[in-house]
């Protein structure tokens, strides 16, 4: 079930096609009931860091998936492929119902004590500056290259069990593995809008390289000052085991990283890696006839 690596595809020029292929649906469904239990240290063995972690990613995607929506639909007319059209379609509807379930998701983190809120208010000020001054190819760019860097993970999420067993809570773990699913069921679309519009690779590369470096060193910032206010922190040994063992993690792996390079070179597209039998496994087990998730889509709204 681990994806496979294709050859690189030629360079197009402005060409407005995309895999007729890819389905992305748009699923309607609601993980606040099931949260309602969450712990404050909801990763495996109450580990301090993983959480922060979790909690941080999680204050970022609301707003950020705003900007994902606004940034594609920025160019939404001007596409003419029928099957790209379908597909943004569906991309919109998902990373909006990623939106609205991390945002409830971050409200349970907050009541925990988590500075989630902070976070969401910071991201949302940022972004919103960025899309009033920044060229909208370039507001696409960075779009294409943060949908790889989330694919990327998500691929690593779906096909490796230790990392999903980092999020301990198994309603955190569902909500993060239904966001994988579909971070990689629409991994190629805003990269397909962007090459369609005329974007060009010198632009995508560059970007690349200042979002790969700029958002870890922003995680680690924003984890670090949130652990500060922490009092789990301060307790005697518990954060020297908790950062030995996520030093041992899958998420820092030198294979982890030349998967994010990967989009640096000329010709990448992002079904370079296939990851249809992956895809496969994860709808049957969320959505399939006995899907663990199919209740979670009845009691959505």
């Amino acid at each position: 079930m681990a994806p496979t690596q294709a050859p690189s595809r030629p360079i197009p020029g402005v060409s407005q096609s995309s895999d007729p292929t890819r389905v992305v649906p748009t699923r309607r469904i609601s993980f606040e009931e099931s949260l309602k239990e969450l712990p404050k240290y909801f990763a495996v063995d109450g580990d301090v860091v993983s959480s922060h972690l979790a909690a941080s990613l999680s204050g970022l995607f609301p707003d950020g998936e705003d900007f994902f929506v606004r940034s594609v639909r920025h160019y939404r007319d001007q596409i003419t492929d029928p099957d790209l059209k379908r597909q943004v379609a569906g991309f919109i509807g998902q990373e909006s119902v990623h939106g609205r379930e991390h945002r409830q998701f971050n409200a349970r983190l907050a009541e925990l004590g988590y500075p989630t809120r902070k976070i969401e208010r910071f991201t949302r000020a940022g972004l919103a500056m960025r899309t009033r001054f920044a060229p909208p190819i370039a507001n696409l760019a960075t779009t294409a290259a943060l949908e790889h860097f989330t694919a990327t993970l998500a691929e690593l999420l779906l096909s490796d069990e230790e990392a999903r067993a980092m999020f301990g809570f198994q309603a955190a773990q569902d909500l993060f593995v239904w966001h994988a699913l579909e971070e990689c069921e629409h991994k190629a679309v805003a990269f397909d809008v962007y090459r369609a519009v005329g974007g060009g690779e010198r632009l995508r590369i560059w970007t690349m390289k200042f979002v790969r470096f700029g958002l870890v060193a922003g995680l680690v910032v924003q984890v670090a000052l949130a652990m500060l206010f922490d009092r789990a922190t301060y307790r005697r040994g518990g954060v020297l085991r908790s950062i030995r063992g996520f030093s041992r993690s899958p998420l820092l792996t030198r294979e982890m990283w030349n998967r994010l390079c990967e989009y640096d070179r000329p010709g990448f597209h992002p079904d370079d890696r296939n990851t249809d039998e992956l895809l496969e496994h994860w709808r049957s087990e969320l959505f399939g006839e006995a899907g663990r998730l199919n209740s979670n889509l009845k009691a959505a709204v």
